[in-house]
Formats: C-alpha cells, sequence, structure tokens
C-alpha cells in the first residue's frame, strides 16, 4: 500500500524539518501533532489549507479563536481515502466507518495513533459515507460533511503506507473536556 520511494534526506522549508522522500506523510502528521500541542497566535497565512499553518484554527476562515484538532485524510496509493472503523453510540445503525483523522500520538519514527472521527453534517446529524449495500465508500456523501464528533475508536497505522494527505478542517472537539 506504501508509495515505494527510495529514503533520500532532504531539508524541508518548514523550520527544523529533515524530510525524507517516502517520509514527507509522517513529517505532515508530526507538524500537524506539534501544531494541536502549541495552540498559539496566528499572522494570515498564504495557503488556506497548507497542513503545516499554525496555529491551530488557520484553516478556517476567519481562523478560529479556539480550535483543538486539525482534522485529516490520508489518501492510500490509488488516491482513495483510508478509512477505519469507530464505536458508534448509536447501536441501531451501521454507518460507522469514517474518513477523518485525528493525531494522538506520533512514535518509532513513523507509527501514528489516530483517533477516528465520526461525521456530521449541518444538522449534526452523523453522515453514512459507506454505499448501500455496505461495501464501499460513498466518495459523495464526503461533501455533506461539515463537523465532527470525537470518537472512542483508535487506530494504530504506519505513515509510510499512505501517499498523500489532505487536511480538512481545524475544529473544537473538546478533547480535553
Amino acid at each position: 500500500m506504501g508509495c515505494e520511494r527510495k529514503y533520500e534526506s532532504t531539508t524541508s522549508s518548514i523550520e527544523g524539518i529533515t524530510t525524507g522522500k517516502g517520509r514527507c506523510i509522517c513529517d505532515v502528521v508530526r507538524a500537524i501533532k506539534d501544531i494541536q500541542d502549541a495552540v498559539v497566535d496566528n499572522d494570515c497565512p498564504e495557503c488556506p489549507t497548507n497542513c503545516f499553518l499554525e496555529p491551530l484554527g488557520g484553516l478556517v476562515s476567519p481562523a478560529r479563536q479556539q480550535a483543538d484538532t486539525r482534522v485529516f485524510m490520508l489518501l492510500t496509493k490509488d488516491g482513495t481515502p483510508f478509512k477505519a472503523f469507530f464505536r458508534d453510540n448509536d447501536y441501531h445503525d451501521c454507518d460507522c466507518f469514517s474518513v477523518f483523522f485525528r493525531v494522538e500520538d506520533i512514535f518509532d519514527g513513523c507509527c501514528a495513533t489516530l483517533r477516528v472521527l465520526e461525521p456530521v453534517d449541518r444538522h449534526k446529524k452523523e453522515v453514512n459515507l459507506i454505499n448501500d449495500c455496505g461495501t464501499k465508500l460513498n466518495l459523495k456523501k464526503i461533501c455533506e460533511v461539515r463537523n465532527f464528533r470525537l470518537s472512542d475508536s483508535c487506530i494504530t497505522v504506519d505513515l509510510n503506507c499512505f501517499c498523500g494527505i489532505e487536511c480538512v478542517a481545524d475544529v473544537f472537539l473538546g478533547v480535553c473536556e
């Protein structure tokens, strides 16, 4: 599932980050974790969806005063979003897959623990991202997602197995409440 790149060290334009080809997802997720941990004031950034934007809250316009999570999606080699199961509090449905994550920890170079985020629409109702047969991701449903809720489910991944990352939003989920 990895991108099969050779590791070659280069220096990034981001202060203090040394990247290797094939490790860019690791570096981005590490940067997201640092940004979430820092939560500092912001200048106006040039690119509004750059995963390296600081501080947390910089992905929304105008920047939110309070944000504790940078929501992102990981993309597999074929460009499809990576999906993970989460425990849903509503036990009567089967719409418990998501493509949205919050980084909780990064360790051993390029492994990460990600919290699976429940996708919700503008009416705060959960969005079922799986097709009617329950077998594939319905990409059109991703467009209905407007917000997120914390789930109790986490997944540990090898970040070397992904070829892309897309930062979606900075939101307040009340992580420490």
